[in-house]
């Protein structure tokens, strides 16, 4: 494709012919055009970023400086890139002969992943008492695309299938349990029997342990059951619930377990909550892994703080705990199968909190200090919320001037 040869291209054919009258015309012309260029780049969703060879910076867009958190892009200009990419090397993101894509995570302003394409730019240089011409490198640049939505597009599509993989084998580790448990159930009860005609003193010994054996394989049972009933995708019942209700019933079942670790419990509970369908056994399921994973990460002694509150969208609580928070690295693991960081835990708490979550149509919220504790928000839809208008973003509105 040919284009046409603009302002900056006539001027550099003809600069040699300029009078010096004519120089405040042309560099008033090149303001303005550059000024265009600079509006345009800007309008960009895409970031944008030009250094020169040395890896400093000479132009930075408003998406990108937005991408990277920086307040005040000129002051960038001269800067090293580096000082924008922290924790990565800009040596290893470029090459002075190709094309470079690679996809970084980015922590500040924001939790994002963006793919990151950087590009050598060349001019054209002849070479001295020659008509021979070599390409001189003069600049990298750098677009920078938010591929957010993607990765996490793809990470719960194979979440999801992993979910589903873990459920089958779920289903059947329980089925070969509870095979022998019926067996020994069944085995137990013709023990009975025959104990009739063995002496009375013998007999109240021996029916004592057979008392202690019935009572386990019922408690084994019950905890295969509950947990099928946990992690196989299943249809909320719903039916209209007061959520405070549900906070203190949780609460109150888990009550010897907090004066045992003496910890104390602070609420803070919106009484103006409306009332919210959710499946009563499936809410207050995540209630318990959220209060319990909190109980565990501050051991004894610490504070539990929850809290309720609604806006036009959702009815939520948060869990808050006084622990030693989340590392950044496991942050991004918390809702894999099978993954934790506790010595005994099985790693499919969350994740049976996001599924029950997800299936009343809600979202999960994690926050974490390092060494200061971490907090657990649900939020929940109320009333018939199906479809909401999303507000008009700012770059969105167009005026008529």
């Amino acid at each position: 494709m040919v284009m046409k040869a603009g302002f900056l291209d006539k001027l550099i054919e003809r600069i040699r012919r300029i009078q010096p009258e004519e120089v405040q015309n042309y560099l008033t012309r090149l303001a303005n055009e550059k000024g265009f260029l600079e509006r345009i780049f800007d309008a960009l969703q895409e970031g944008v970023i030009v250094t020169d060879t040395q890896g400093k910076i000479q132009f930075l867009n408003g998406a990108a400086a937005q991408l990277f958190g920086v307040e005040d892009p000129e002051n960038k200009v001269g800067q090293p890139i580096d000082d924008i990419l922290r924790g990565l090397s800009w040596s290893s993101l470029r090459s002075s002969e190709s094309t470079v894509s690679r996809d970084i995570e980015v922590f500040y302003p924001q939790h994002r992943f963006l793919n990151f394409y950087v590009a050598p730019l060349f001019l054209d240089k002849p070479v001295s008492g020659s008509s021979t011409v070599i390409q001189d490198l003069v600049a990298f640049a750098v677009i920078l695309r938010d591929i957010t939505e993607d990765r996490r597009s793809t990470e719960r599509t194979i979440e999801t299938e992993k979910l589903s993989a873990l459920t089958m084998l779920a289903a059947g580790v329980a089925h070969e349990i509870g095979n022998p448990l019926n067996s020994l159930n069944i085995h137990l009860q013709l023990i009975e029997r025959k104990l009739r005609r063995v002496p009375q003193a013998t007999r109240e010994a021996i029916e004592k342990d057979l008392t202690v054996a019935k009572a386990e394989i019922q408690r084994l049972d019950s905890i295969i059951h509950q947990f099928l009933r946990a992690i196989r995708p299943s249809t909320p019942a719903f039916q209209l619930h007061q959520l405070n209700e549900l906070i203190e019933e949780s609460l109150a079942f888990l009550r010897p377990e907090i004066q045992d670790r003496d910890i104390l419990v602070e609420l803070d509970l919106d009484g103006r909550l409306p009332l919210v369908e959710v499946d009563r056994d499936q809410i207050k399921q995540a209630f318990y892994n959220i209060i319990k994973n909190a109980f565990q990460a501050m051991k004894s002694g610490g504070i539990l703080y929850v809290r309720s509150w609604q806006d036009d969208t959702y009815v939520s609580v948060s869990f808050s705990d006084t622990g030693g928070g989340i590392s950044h690295q496991d942050m991004s693991k918390l809702f894999l199968p099978y993954f934790t960081t506790k010595s005994s835990g099985s790693g499919l708490g969350l994740l049976i909190v996001r599924r029950i979550v997800r299936e009343h149509g809600g979202e999960i919220e994690i926050e974490s200090n390092e060494g200061k504790g971490a907090r657990v928000s649900i939020h929940l839809p109320h009333g018939d919320k199906r479809t909401r208008l999303l507000q008009d973003r700012p770059e969105e509105v167009i005026t008529n001037q």
